[in-house]
């Protein structure tokens, strides 16, 4: 874990001096690697109950969030197009995210959690939204993957039998194996 929130420290402090360009390429990538990550997790977990709430968490997400851009006309800090409200690319990062962290735990949300802040920095540091934008995609996509997703639990077995104690007594053991 320290390893990989160094690692994620290490990029922004590289990706600050980096050109404007380069920067904003890395976030259009960067962006999808949460979802793809959750993708990822639920295949190898054979988590179809999972893919589902991937599924829906990401198209309410970007429902939501086009509905919005389309209703909302606010001009980009660098003057290139008029779609700045609310962030697509950190609402796609927080939603995986989110899912991430609710479904598989602290372990996948935390290194998750951290990528889609770089994502939202580098929105702002290049001029392509203001920090309202990228709090509103943020607040979109975390809440979308918060509706749908629920904590993944092992299959749990449980097995209840009549139980005989000597001549006098009578009852039922269970046995909870998970």
């Amino acid at each position: 874990m320290k390893r990989v929130l160094t690692l994620i420290f290490l990029i922004c402090w590289l990706f600050n001096g980096m050109a404007n360009d380069g920067l904003r390429h890395a976030t259009d990538v960067l962006c999808l690697v949460p979802d793809a990550t959750a993708l990822g997790v639920a295949i190898a977990k054979h988590d179809t109950e999972g893919l589902k709430q991937l599924g829906l968490s990401t198209a309410t997400c970007l429902a939501v969030n086009y509905g919005l851009e389309l209703c909302i006309k606010k001009d980009r800090p660098d003057g290139t197009g008029h779609h700045a409200f609310p962030s697509t690319h950190t609402a796609v990062a927080f939603n995986g995210s989110t899912f991430l962290m609710r479904r598989y735990g602290w372990q996948w949300g935390v290194p998750a959690y951290a990528l889609s802040t770089f994502v939202a920095w580098g929105r702002v540091h290049t001029d392509r939204h203001d920090w309202w934008d990228v709090l509103g995609g943020a607040a979109i996509g975390a809440g979308a993957a918060f509706i749908f997703t629920r904590p993944f639990v092992k299959d749990v077995d449980i097995a209840i039998a009549p139980t005989a104690f000597g001549d006098t007594g009578y009852g039922l053991t269970a046995t909870l194996t998970f």
